[in-house]
């Protein structure tokens, strides 16, 4: 169905290509994964599918790529679209209509299909993919899960025999992203679909695909099954670094195989303590800096936000999860000042006029109080170079430490010629981070830090965070990442319908829950372990203890 022959892409500003001698054939009716770190070449690669690369995104294809016998050298996207169906990282940003059901047709408008041909598809992707009952909904009024699903739905109806998916699960929460898993799988599975599909969070998806492709950076590709492919990459979800640690064989994709492979494990684990995952926090009271009390938002008169009471203390890291549209976001806004708040009170500790409420204090003074990093960090970049954003930053603060000096410490090596635009993922998040900490705030709100990072980004984060906590901040992270929460966070608050249900340390929260329990913690329940650094620090701790026995 796809094939690369020879295929290598090369941008005119870069030093080595993007893709080099490519060569993989993925056949009909395959689920097929695309892994690799950020900046591997996941995006060209997914590109070079529907014509997006060379034709829209300049740079030179050398070699041959064809889908369903078309060459797609010779071919713009237009003439693919019949064939080839493409879901971004971000459904919304594809939207071109109202509603539900006219998202669904319009791509048949745009092919000139008959009218009754267009009623009947809607209908039968309506029901393919769970939206009947949303079908007059307006697009904006949907969840992230179902917005994905109208996304799907929408290239779906022009019959297309591939799919090819840029992180289709990125913004959604554990509960929305098996649904629309579920969804492509169907669609593999009964229609014989062709799926291409690039994703981060590992743990979601590995154990639906038929093959990988793993891109290691250096521009060539490996191809082969998932369990043959993550054995060696240096990318690979929990399941399977607990599966390296135990040295498990075969290699246990899904929790079911790794908890039937687990068991010599939990015994060996059973009569040891787990080691906690981040350091203790300091006994004794800690200093509060900020109290929220009543916190009531409201959109066009639905509450967002409910009444909702919340304590920040110096030093401790706070995860606040919960459902696509549970008020995570209305709920950081209200506390950084500038959102909406219909009802009460905010008290930061620590201004230069003493304690204030973000929302009553000119937005210099706020920025000072509370500084917030949203989920698309570069909604906050505007000028045109990253040296003209960190001297802006300097002179909006008029204190604290430089700009330049936080992002050295962050992500070290960017030039201060470099577009704001044209960095990856995790540099500009780690720039506009070092904008907002140049006010010295003492609070620190980040909206879904972890879109779009890999694992390692997603590691060097966990460090960034640990050291805003160290200097005696209170750091709070939005996030439908559950690896990153157990890893990151000293206390979870879980979110539901506007209200907050759940607030206590990490593992008390998350080994309750089945939705936000890690899959460590899955996989060796009843054990109390959250995150493989646990387990190999046990084992290891273990294993020196046979050795000093005499």
């Amino acid at each position: 169905m796809i094939t690369f022959d020879q295929v290598t892409v090369q941008y005119e500003d870069a030093a080595e290509p993007a893709l080099r001698d490519v060569d993989l054939t993925v056949e009909e009716g395959e689920l097929c994964l695309v892994i690799g770190h950020t900046g591997a070449g996941k995006s060209t690669l997914l590109g070079a599918v529907n014509g997006l690369v060379p034709h829209f995104t300049g740079g030179t294809l050398y070699g041959r790529v064809t889908v369903d016998g078309r060459d797609t050298a010779g071919h713009p996207p237009r003439e693919l679209a019949d064939v080839v169906g493409v879901v971004g990282q971000d459904p919304i940003d594809g939207f071109v209509t109202d509603t539900v059901e006219e998202e669904l047709a319009y791509a048949m408008e745009q092919l000139a299909i008959p009218p009754a041909t267009m009623r009947k598809r809607a209908e039968e992707t309506l029901d393919l993919l769970g939206l009947a009952d949303l079908r007059h909904r307006a697009l904006h009024e949907l969840s992230g899960g179902q917005q994905q699903r109208v996304a799907i739905g929408s290239v779906l109806t022009a019959h297309p025999r591939v799919l090819v998916l840029d992180e289709p699960t990125s913004a959604l929460d554990p509960t929305a992203a098996e649904e629309v898993l579920a969804a492509v799988t169907r669609l593999v599975h009964d229609l014989g679909v062709t799926v291409l599909m690039a994703e981060h969070r590992l743990e979601r998806v590995v154990q639906y695909a038929d093959r990988i492709i793993h891109l290691p950076g250096d521009g060539h590709a490996r191809t082969g099954p998932p369990a043959e492919i993550l054995r060696t990459s240096t990318i690979a979800p929990p399941i399977v670094e607990l599966g390296r640690i135990a040295r498990w064989s075969p290699l246990p994709l899904s929790i079911r195989d790794a908890r039937r492979a687990a068991a010599p494990l939990r015994a060996t684990l059973a009569d040891c303590t787990a080691p906690p995952v981040r350091p203790p926090l300091p006994p004794g009271d800690r200093e509060t800096l900020l109290t929220a009390r009543g916190i009531t938002v409201t959109y066009h008169g639905v509450a967002a936000v409910r009444e909702a009471d919340l304590d920040l203390y110096a030093g401790q890291v706070t995860a606040l999860m919960g459902r696509n549209g549970s008020g995570k976001s209305s709920l950081l806004w209200a506390l950084q000042g500038s959102g909406p708040r219909r009802a009460g009170r905010v008290r930061v500790t620590g201004g230069t006029k003493g304690d204030a409420d973000p929302h009553t204090v000119p937005p210099a003074e706020a920025r000072r109080l509370v500084g917030l990093v949203p989920q698309t960090p570069a909604d906050l970049l505007y000028l045109e170079s990253v040296g003209h954003e960190l001297a802006q930053a300097d002179a909006e603060s008029g204190t604290g430490p430089t700009a330049r000096a936080l992002l050295d410490r962050l992500a070290p090596g960017i030039d201060d010629a470099a577009h704001p635009r044209d960095l990856s993922e995790g540099q500009k998040l780690a720039l506009v981070l070092a904008i907002q900490l140049t006010a010295a705030p003492r609070v620190v709100l980040l909206d879904e830090p972890t879109r779009g990072l890999d694992y390692q980004a997603k590691t060097a984060l966990t460090d960034i965070v640990d050291a805003l906590a160290a200097e005696g901040r209170a750091v709070v992270i939005s996030t439908h990442d559950v690896e990153f929460a157990a890893r990151a966070a000293d206390r979870v608050v879980v979110m539901a319908e506007g209200d907050i249900v759940a607030d206590g340390p990490t593992a008390e929260v998350i080994l309750s829950s089945p939705t936000f329990a890690p899959q460590t913690a899955k996989i060796l329940s009843p054990l109390p372990y959250l995150t493989t650094h646990q387990v190999a620090r046990r084992l290891t701790a273990a294993a020196g203890d046979e050795e000093t026995r005499p």
